[in-house]
């Protein structure tokens, strides 16, 4: 027989467990543990006690008088009295009350013969024999057997109610869950961050997020009229109140910080890992369905077998040629123990089935494969807190049927904004103001400049570098600019690449008045701060990302109508068409800046009414001819449609209108030819049409009286016309790539030349006219065939060895005088 420490471990489960145990398993187990011990118990009285006794039943009854007094006697030996023989079988009472002994001769007959011969006790050893025949013949097998069916049920049932915590594709799972689950509810984070919630409660009611902070309403007859490059959200624009200031967070152990990191981490993967399944639930279900068919399946046969528990049988072992008799009476001592331990046991099966049916009610009774933690939602500012699904809502549906704290603060580890809060706490121990102010450097414009680039979050310690002048911040996924940034009075520039950016009502007020640049990159129109549609100091504004108004209908560029200082507009992205609604911009835009990405921009009729555009850059749209709606702009000073698909230029006659044109820029096109209406545009001043396909020079190129810069490097000119004389005014020549053989003598008349690049050419000899220049500072030679250098070198002044692009053996060819004042500083 089992001892009850070695069955016990069946239902050993570890201590850790004990959350996934609602009441109904707990009140199981403890049902299955009386149940073991009744099994244990009648086992075990059953190895020590059970037996039966038995009497030979006789066949002849002459003497009922003789007959009653021999069941006077049975029952004396049995413990009976002659009245219990009405409780006896009526067939068995017969026979009693009709026996008699064998009558013997003389004249003591009715007395029993004096044993002679050697005293064996043999007739002990009959009663012995007879009564463990009878006992396996004539006793009900479930007399013996019930202790050990017992047992088995209680093992089967024990074994079905913790299956879960074996299996190993669920116990994996479980383990994992628990662990988390314990770290995560003594994890310092998570009383830190519930109590940091419960004092900001009142004050996160008037917080506004900076992703929907702002809107604008659009009439429909305005929407109707233009085609938004981004449409507004439907919130309203709040001019004077925006994000509530936050309170600081107080500082956090750095172990404990790092140990919640690694708690988010954990968290977020054994959802992924966990939520796409119901294998769980499923199993739970089952083992909990088994159980109840396995209740009903012993009540079944239990109830059938218990009317058999008698303490009364009647025995034909067959054994007559040993005994004499072929017929016993039999007593079981143990029916009257068994019978009571029975009924027990029938009643912790069905108080067992009472509670497998009620978790079959809990569990069908709500989808237990979703859980919402809106109730922590509504007690913490964390309102993001999302909800589970599958095995995971499961899991915690069963926690809370143990404590709902634990769930409360699991749920603390599914928040983007704890765990934010987190990183900040960590961002600032790490990035302190010594640290920061080692990355601050000078840019090429000299002001004070500070790259922070993949962290977490905008270091508090950011706000106190007072002379910082440009603050780049490039794939930080949560940046709020506190209040502090007022003390930032030289801050002019911002860039936010990749980054989505909140800012408090104090610190709007500060950029709405001194910020002057800002630069935004972006995947998704939604991270485009709305907030920046209110800075009314802004000047230039940069956007790079994805602005198609076929895709993105979130923000309008109409609100930049707000804008009124703003001057410079850089757009960087896939535009098919300029909208109609840019005119109405800023009435003060002076530049714009498209790059499109090599989609092609077709419609450009919107340019024609922003009529104060002086600066105008149409780069990589696929262009492939000057558009039209360009010569409307009579303030245009400059343009530039680098990188396109033009051909032809014949539309430059119509350039002649624009007389404030000081600056065209051709180049990267594929334009072969330039016409000699160019000589019309008389205000040029700047051209620049290098890398195309051009093989010669219109004499008119070189009539414009105020042109002083010309750039035709990387084309296919073989000859520079002696018409370039005229250019009285010219500083800037370049015709570097080409396949020019001479330069005509008349190119060294342009006294005020100060740069000549004419490398990588076949000029073949420098004419000593070079000597002219004496503006000359930068000359570019190298790539020729050249064989020397001309002396007249050292006749310009300015010409500095750094400055002087050839090769080194050229470079001695020159006397010593005049390689030494060349080189001189």
């Amino acid at each position: 027989m089992f001892s009850l420490t070695e069955v016990a471990s069946l239902n050993d489960i570890q201590p850790k467990y004990r959350i996934l145990k609602p009441w109904w398993d707990v009140f199981m187990d403890y049902i299955g543990v009386i149940m073991l011990m009744l099994a244990i118990f009648s086992g075990t009285m059953q190895l020590s006690k059970d037996q039966v006794a038995c009497l030979p039943i006789l066949e002849e009854s002459t003497n009922p008088e003789a007959a009653q007094n021999r069941l006077e006697c049975s029952t004396s030996v049995l413990g009976t009295t002659p009245s219990t023989t009405r409780d006896l079988p009526d067939s068995v009472a017969h026979e009693l009350l009709n026996t008699q002994p064998t009558p013997l001769k003389g004249e003591d007959r009715w007395s029993q013969p004096q044993p002679r011969g050697r005293k064996t006790n043999l007739d002990y050893q009959q009663y012995v024999f007879v009564n463990q025949m009878c006992y396996h013949d004539a006793l009900p097998w479930y007399n013996k057997y019930f202790p050990y069916l017992a047992l088995i049920h209680t093992i089967m049932l024990m074994v079905s109610s913790n299956f879960w915590f074996k299996y190993p594709k669920t116990s994996s799972k479980i383990e994992h869950f628990v662990s988390i689950l314990g770290r995560c509810f003594e994890s310092p984070w998570t009383t830190k961050a519930l109590s940091e919630t419960a004092c900001e409660d009142s004050e996160e009611k008037q917080r506004f997020t900076g992703g929907v902070v702002f809107q604008k309403h659009v009439s429909s007859e305005d929407s109707s009229q233009s085609t938004p490059l981004i449409e507004t959200p439907t919130v309203q624009f709040p001019t004077e109140k925006l994000i509530a200031e936050a309170p600081s967070l107080t500082t956090l152990d750095k172990k404990d910080g790092e140990q919640a990191k690694a708690l988010f981490e954990k968290v977020r993967k054994f959802r992924v890992h966990v939520e796409d399944s119901d294998f769980i639930y499923k199993l739970y279900v089952a083992q909990t369905a088994i159980k109840a068919l396995k209740i009903i399946l012993i009540l079944s046969y239990t109830s059938t077998f218990a009317s058999k528990i008698s303490f009364c049988h009647i025995c034909q072992p067959k054994i007559e040629s040993l005994t004499g008799y072929d017929q016993f009476f039999c007593t079981h001592n143990m029916a009257f123990m068994l019978r009571k331990l029975l009924f027990t046991f029938m009643a912790m099966i069905c108080l067992y089935g009472l509670v497998c049916l009620y978790t079959l009610y809990w569990l069908f009774r709500r989808p237990l494969k979703e859980y919402s933690f809106e109730k922590v939602r509504e007690e913490s500012s964390f309102s993001d807190i999302p909800d589970v699904k599958n095995d995971f809502a499961f899991l915690l549906h069963m926690v809370d049927q143990y404590d709902q704290l634990y769930s409360k603060r699991f749920g603390v580890f599914l928040s983007e904004v704890s765990e934010n809060k987190l990183r900040e706490i960590s961002l600032n121990h790490e990035w302190t103001f010594e640290k920061l102010r080692q990355h601050v450097t000078s840019n090429a414009q000299d002001e004070q400049e500070l790259q922070l680039f993949m962290l977490s979050g905008l270091p508090n310690a950011v706000f106190d570098l007072t002379d910082l002048e440009v603050l780049k911040l490039e794939l930080i996924p949560e940046v709020r600019i506190s209040a502090k940034v007022s003390q930032m009075t030289n801050l002019r520039e911002l860039h936010l690449y990749h980054c989505p950016a909140k800012v408090e009502q104090t610190a709007f007020t500060f950029l709405r008045d001194h910020l002057r640049c800002l630069h935004i990159k972006f995947t998704d129109v939604a991270e485009i701060p709305a907030w920046i549609y209110l800075l009314r100091s802004l000047k230039e504004l940069n956007l790079i990302g994805n602005l198609n108004s076929e895709h993105n209908k979130m923000i309008g560029l109409e609100s930049l109508r707000d804008l009124r200082h703003l001057r410079m507009l850089y757009l960087k992205s896939n535009l098919n068409k300029i909208p109609t609604n840019l005119a109405e911009l800023s009435p003060h835009l002076t530049k714009l800046v498209i790059h499109n990405d090599g989609t092609k921009l077709l419609v450009l009729n919107s340019l024609k009414k922003i009529t104060s555009l002086v600066d105008l850059e149409l780069q990589n749209c696929d262009l492939e001819r000057i558009p039209h709606a360009i010569f409307s702009l009579a303030n245009l000073q400059e343009l530039d449609l680098k990188n396109n698909n033009i051909r032809t230029i014949e539309e430059i006659i119509s350039f002649q209108h624009l007389r404030r044109l000081m600056c065209l820029k051709l180049w990267y096109n594929k334009i072969t030819a330039i016409p000699p209406s160019i000589g019309l545009v008389k205000s040029l001043e700047s051209l620049v049409i290098c890398h195309n396909k051009l093989e010669t020079l219109p004499p008119a190129l070189f009539h414009l009286p105020k042109l002083r810069h010309i750039d035709l490097s990387h084309n296919c000119i073989s000859s520079i016309p002696v018409e370039v004389g005229y250019l009285h005014n010219l500083q800037h020549f370049a015709i570097t790539g080409n396949k020019v053989e001479v330069l005509p003598n008349q190119l060294f008349k342009c006294s005020k030349l100060k740069v000549l690049c004419v490398g990588h050419n076949s000029i073949t000899s420098i004419p000593e006219a070079i000597g002219q220049l004496v503006q000359l500072s930068h000359l570019e030679l190298k790539g020729n065939c050249l064989d020397c250098l001309p002396f007249q070198l050292g006749q310009c002044r300015l010409l500095r060895k750094n400055l002087l692009f050839v090769e080194d053996h050229l470079f001695d060819t020159l006397p010593l005088e005049v390689k030494e004042s060349i080189s001189s500083e």
